[in-house]
């Protein structure tokens, strides 16, 4: 037969039969002495009681060269197996515990971000965009490629909205994406991302698009996490969304609630992918700007969206907590929602208080027709000093009229006066000399 690798599955069973626990042992070194004298590898199965090896197989454990401990448990109301390596003569290996998976491609351990004590990635400079043109501008030019992207916030603040803006901007600068959504299925996202024409359904069709939605305690955390590394390694994306993120605590684990999106972060920063992800915080106490899972702690990109009821009215608010490496806006935004999809509007502060929606835009109004009556205002009075500045000029060019006159006067007077002053003299010596008087005598000018 040429086999190389035996299997003895339940060898406990079998050797019940010889009902003698010297003669099983001597019947089990056999066996060992047997695979090694013929270079076999032999797998051997046997059940546990509690955590440990029955005492009559304890020794199993230590003549063995590789020993290694299956587990199962239910776990509220789920299947859980866990995986662990007890030794390995020879090589080095991971002692913790790892979720076990079986699935239709057979047994897999999710060991994903949980072996490995090192922390290295590829980092990129490049930025790339939301897909909202305004919140690109907040985060000076968009996020770091390879990063990932935190959306926080109530039901109802549009999470699902920005992270199809985010998937659309991908594939139309001809990038693979990957949308994993939970507790809605992808024609629904499909429709109503349409409504704020957001068209994801040509990407699809297209193949830059996967589209992947599950309802979040179908499996358990560890299963979500192999269906995730399984679509990465089939799509090969650029881009992820998941969304939300918080709905996996949902699943079952035995692991911490946030070990998950650690593992999950891991796995998309060691293959350079962008992740977008949404995740609800609670109703009770929106202004904590704290999520389930805690991830805020871990992601690069951490954007919050609430409601501010004013007027009767509700609106929605968008803010930076915080971008790594990113000189980033700390303003509140206006998050508006149309036809035409998600943009950014500048709020307005009056006396310590911001005001959106209807408020802002009467404030906005008020302003505007104040800045229209000052205009008015400046307009009139500019009108009024031209005209004064005219009829300035006109009485100064009348008083300097008459100021020629008044001279052409004074010069005509004193014409007249020396014309007159002469003839006078004229006559005077005339007179004179028509006296007899002689020339000493004659009046001098």
């Amino acid at each position: 037969m040429g086999a190389k690798r035996i299997v003895f599955d339940a060898i406990d069973d079998l050797m019940a039969f010889l009902g003698n626990p010297k003669a099983e042992r001597r019947e089990i070194y056999r066996i060992h002495e047997w695979l090694e004298k013929n270079g076999y590898t032999g797998i051997i199965t046997a059940r546990m009681e509690g955590d440990d090896l029955p005492e009559r197989y304890a020794y199993m454990q230590f003549m063995a060269d590789c020993a290694l401990r299956l587990d199962y448990r239910i776990v509220d109301g789920m299947s859980a197996r866990q995986f662990k390596v007890v030794k390995y003569r020879g090589s080095d290996f991971a002692e913790n515990e790892f979720p076990m998976v079986i699935g239709t491609d057979g047994i897999e351990v999710a060991s994903v971000g949980i072996t490995g004590h090192d922390i290295r990635y590829e980092i990129s400079y490049e930025r790339i965009s939301t897909g909202v043109a305004r919140l690109d501008g907040m985060l000076d030019g968009g996020v770091y490629r390879g990063t990932s992207i935190l959306i926080s916030g109530t039901p109802g603040t549009s999470k699902t909205i920005l992270c199809g803006s985010f998937v659309q901007a991908a594939c139309q600068r001809g990038e693979k994406a990957l949308f994993i959504s939970f507790d809605e299925s992808n024609t629904e996202i499909v429709r109503n991302l349409r409504s704020v024409s957001i068209d994801l359904e040509k990407h699809v069709q297209s193949g830059l698009l996967l589209m992947y939605s599950a309802r979040s305690e179908a499996r358990s955390a560890e299963e979500y996490l192999m269906i995730i590394r399984k679509l990465l390694d089939e799509h090969n994306p650029s881009c992820v969304v998941i969304d939300p993120l918080s709905a996996i605590l949902a699943a079952p684990s035995l692991r911490k609630s946030n070990a998950l999106p650690r593992r999950l972060f891991h796995l998309l920063k060691q293959r350079g992918i962008t992740v977008f992800c949404s995740s609800l915080i609670s109703d009770l106490a929106p202004e904590m700007e704290l999520t389930q899972t805690e991830i805020s702690t871990i992601a690069d990109t951490w954007i919050h969206l609430s409601f501010k009821v004013q007027a009767g009215e509700r609106n929605r608010g968008l803010t930076i907590v915080k971008s790594r490496g990113t000189k980033h806006s700390h303003q509140v935004r206006e998050l508006l929602i149309s036809d035409d999809g998600a943009t950014l509007q500048d709020v307005y502060v009056a006396g310590g208080e911001v005001l959106m929606g209807t408020l802002r835009a009467e404030r906005e109004n008020e302003e505007a027709i104040e800045r229209q009556r000052i205009r008015g205002q400046l307009f009139a009075k500019q009108r009024d000093l031209e005209k004064a500045e005219i009829e300035m000029k006109l009485r100064s060019e009348a008083l300097q009229s008459e100021l020629e006159l008044k001279r052409g006067e004074i010069a005509l007077f004193k014409q007249e006066a020396s014309l007159r002053e002469k003839q006078w003299s004229d006559r005077f010596d005339a007179r004179r000399l028509s006296r007899g008087a002689d020339e000493d005598t004659l009046r001098v000018e």
